[in-house]
């Protein structure tokens, strides 16, 4: 059976997300989130290369420099103001990334030296690794659809920047760690422990804007190379353990393994051998949560945009089992990684299972749909039309 093409749909979920933002038509003070809106340059990418109407590609270039110059810049509530580089404004305007960009929660950050709140700090501002690893991936894709490498320049700038502030040298000594969050200038860290999946996602994204880099034949100024994270990465990550049972986790680990599947077939990783544990542990988390009573669940105890993640990485299967089945001469004919990943595609169903439950306007009115509308409207828009966000 045919499936009916979603581009309408995620027409109209776009929309409503650009007007409720303040993206179009534009507000003086639009209202930004970072994770977000890394998802939707990608949905609007999507969306151009479907219909080729250039309105979505302007779209999307529109909104990249809204979070330049809101996510780029202080709060308003903050006495501080430009660029949190500290860049002059016109050194800003060509640099945006280079500080960094804030998450864009409601609440200014923790300032240094006042007590931490658990439950506080998960709406304060500053700055975490990997929605700035998912803005990198979105520069990228843009860099990619309109063959400007200016795009590329600013997600490398902010590549150098965010693993300089993020990783340390541990004061005992012993191998570089990293930091979950920062403030938002950078200066200190908010909160200290490290990501569960930072490593990895850090290693993949760099090794994406290496050979991203490396393609561009003449690029108009040079551009530094990331070799230098790229070990780093490495080396943090080696030996780490992967597994998670988080939906929103696994999808994440599926959405890597699609990216190194394609940085291997175009010849932009030197870390096979990370292909088999990330698959790995992205099945034995699946297996968890296909065990689980989690997807029977009322929605009023789901969080969809987590459901979502996964449903979007589970998307990826069928170009990850593609790239695998096609590429004897990189992946082998026959073995452990074809059968896990022939047993991943048994979860397929799963992701139209997400999408229908949430495409449910009863389901909608839930108060966990509600409070986070934005990104979850957005995570479904992604979901439904993948290959945007998914491609490299």
């Amino acid at each position: 059976m045919t499936r009916p093409d979603p581009t309408s749909r995620v027409h109209r979920i776009m929309q409503e997300y650009a007007r409720m933002t303040g993206l179009d038509p534009p507000l003086p003070s639009p209202r930004r989130y970072l994770w977000t809106d890394a998802f939707a340059v990608c949905n609007y990418l999507e969306l151009y290369h479907r219909t080729h109407d250039a309105v979505y590609r302007d779209l999307a270039l529109r909104l990249v420099d809204q979070v330049h110059h809101v996510l780029g810049r202080h709060r308003d509530d903050d006495p501080r103001n430009g660029w949190i580089s500290g860049l002059h404004e016109q050194q800003g305007e060509l640099h945006p990334t280079i500080g960094g960009l804030r998450i864009g929660k409601k609440l200014n950050e923790r300032m240094s030296g006042e007590p931490f709140d658990d439950r506080l700090e998960w709406d304060q501002d500053g700055q975490y690794y990997h929605y700035l690893t998912k803005w990198m991936h979105a520069l990228n894709r843009v860099s990619r659809v309109t063959r400007d490498p200016v795009y590329v320049r600013w997600a490398v700038e902010l590549a150098k920047t965010a693993h300089a502030r993020f990783t340390y040298v541990p004061a005992a000594g012993g191998p570089k760690r990293m930091v979950w969050k920062m403030s938002i200038d950078l200066s200190y860290p908010l909160v200290p422990s490290m990501g569960l999946h930072d490593p990895l996602d850090g290693l993949v994204t760099y090794c994406e804007l290496q050979m991203a880099v490396d393609s561009i034949p003449e690029p108009p100024v040079s551009l530094p190379a990331l070799c230098d994270e790229i070990v780093d990465m490495r080396d943090i990550g080696q030996g780490r353990n992967w597994l998670t049972d988080d939906p929103l986790g696994i999808g994440g680990l599926l959405f890597d393994a699609s990216r190194i599947a394609q940085l291997m077939v175009q010849g932009g990783f030197d870390h096979p051998d990370l292909m088999e544990g990330v698959v790995e542990s992205a099945i034995r988390g699946m297996r968890t949560v296909g065990g689980s009573r989690l997807l029977q669940l009322p929605a009023g105890y789901r969080l969809a945009f987590r459901e979502l993640g996964l449903s979007i990485g589970v998307k990826g299967l069928e170009g990850l089992s593609g790239m695998i089945e096609g590429n004897p001469a990189v992946f082998g004919s026959e073995g452990s990684l074809h059968r896990m990943v022939a047993e991943l595609r048994e979860y397929l169903p799963l992701a139209e299972e997400i999408e229908r439950f949430w495409l449910d306007v009863e389901n909608r009115r839930a108060g966990t749909w509600t409070e986070h509308q934005e990104i979850n409207m957005v995570m479904l828009a992604t979901s439904l039309a993948p290959d945007g966000f998914l491609m490299i």
